[in-house]
Parts: C-alpha cells; structure tokens; sequence
C-alpha cells in the first residue's frame, strides 16, 4: 500500500485489510511516500506488524511500490490503494481463484465506488488511437454497449461473469511473484499514473493473462491523493498545487505510454493527431484546477 496523505482512509484500510487476512499466511508493507498528515506515526502507533517504509520524500506510486515487491516474500503479491477498503473474503477468495488459473499473471475483482457503482477503470483494453478517440469524444457515452464505439471501458461485455481483460487498475492488483521475476516490477518513469496501465501491456505483451472476476469486491474512495476525482473531493486533503501536478502527471502518463506502446505501430500523422489530443487534454485539465 503506497500512502500520501490519507491518514484516516489509510487506517480503514488497513483494519479491513487485517480482518481479511486472519486465515491466510501475509505480510503487509506501507510505503509512505512523505505525507504530511502523520499517516507514517499512525501506521506505527496503530499496525506495529505493518512493514513500514518511510520516504524522505514523494518517489511516485511506481518507484514507491517497487521498494515493496523488492522485499515481498510471497507467492502473490497485492498492489491496494490507501483508499480502499476490502472484503473479509477478498484476499481469501482471489487467491483461491488465481491458483487454479493457467498462465494468469494477474487478476483483479470487482471495484465499486462507496455508492455501489462499479469503477470502470477495474477492467477495459488497451487505449488504441479508436479506442481513446471513442472515450474522450463522448461517443462511447452515446453508444453504450456498441462493441464498436464502447470498447475503452469494455461496455460491451458484461461485468457480471469472469473474463480475460487488457488491463485493470492498481486499486486492486493480485500478481503471481513468479511473474513479476520474469517481466519485472513497475516502470519508474510513470510517477502517478500509468503505471498500473503500463504493467499490465507487458504482462499481456509476453503472453500471461489478466482475468476480471466479481466472486468478491472491494469498496474504493477513488482519487483521495489527488484531489481531482468528484467521487472523493469531499475528503480528499489534496492541495491547489498537488491537483496541478496530478493533472500533470495523469496526460504525461499518456503520452509515455503511447510513445512507449504504439507510436511505432500508428502512422506519423495519428501520432502527431494523438499527441495534439493529450496535450489539448491537459490545458482542459489544468482549467479545472
């Protein structure tokens, strides 16, 4: 769990995630990336068994999570949000299901908002030039369900079975180890965003698979670090400067991937189409905060 500055959700998390892991053999790390809110005394105060690394400084959620997997003993590892909260079955029934998939890197449940609405952002494809052309232009909206318009945030399936997704998000990941050893850890040059994204390309890329159930879920108080989402501007202790950078960070993500992923595969002129996109994106972002 990498924190910044969400102490009270932090301490929730950390208490479901305790009750979840009575019957299961577990270390849990904290990786507090400098907050300013005590989240680090609390952790020690309140968890004494939490493994805790307390940065001199904000390193990012990739750079911060790898300082974890590197010390990891287990089989799986689990990437969670600060916040989250987690089912008393969840870390029980995952790894339930993930040992009886074949060449499953990765698995992921079902997240849903405190209202019960589920996240979108926990299965979807790859953000092909169509496919995020769809999304930011509003025609996914107006097409729901079509599989040829509503593929982003993979509308036109179902989220009520088990099935193979592109990519889920690092609110809840489940990773086999092994895998991790073989593909690597997160990519440290996506400092906030991106990465979960990122990661998963390569697993997919090298041929795992990542699989989306709904055998159990986990409630997630979307964007409390960054203060930019609707769904947690009401708790979220995100400064001007810090919603600035978040802005930032989530286009500059975009970019990185797609110059990393698929700028040799499209034509020069969706590129450059492409790039035009994301950085008219970030002066729309940059006006909200």
């Amino acid at each position: 769990i990498v924190s910044y500055n969400t102490k009270e959700l932090l301490e929730k998390c950390l208490r479901s995630a305790k009750a979840a892991t009575k019957s299961l053999k577990v270390e849990i790390f904290v990786v507090d990336n400098d907050s300013r809110d005590d989240s680090a005394q609390m952790v020690k105060e309140k968890f004494p068994e939490v493994n805790l690394i307390a940065n001199a400084k904000n390193v990012g959620f990739s750079k911060a999570n790898n300082q974890a997997i590197k010390k990891a003993k287990g089989s799986y590892v689990v990437i969670l949000n600060p916040d989250t909260e987690v089912m008393p079955d969840t870390f029980k029934k995952m790894k339930e299901f993930m040992d009886e998939q074949n060449n499953t890197a990765m698995g992921t449940c079902r997240v849903e908002y405190p209202n019960g609405r589920l996240d979108p952002e926990c299965r979807r494809r790859f953000p092909t030039p169509w496919r995020s052309f769809c999304h930011f232009s509003g025609l996914a909206n107006v097409f729901k369900g079509s599989g040829i318009f509503d593929q982003y945030h993979m509308g036109d399936v179902s989220p009520a079975g088990a099935h193979e997704i592109d990519a889920c998000m690092g609110a809840f990941m489940i990773v086999r180890k092994s895998a991790i050893d073989e593909i690597g850890m997160f990519d440290e040059d996506f400092f906030f965003y991106g990465e979960d994204l990122d990661w998963c390309f390569r697993f997919k890329e090298a041929g795992y698979k990542i699989i989306y159930t709904p055998i159990t879920k986990i409630v997630h108080h979307k964007g409390a670090s960054s203060g930019i989402r609707r769904e947690s501007e009401e708790i979220s202790k995100a400064t001007k400067e810090s919603k600035k950078r978040a802005f930032k960070e989530s286009t500059r993500a975009m970019y990185l991937f797609y110059k990393k992923h698929y700028k040799n595969k499209y034509p020069f002129f969706v590129t450059w189409i492409m790039f035009v996109g994301i950085w008219l994106l970030e002066k729309h972002r940059m006006t909200k905060a």
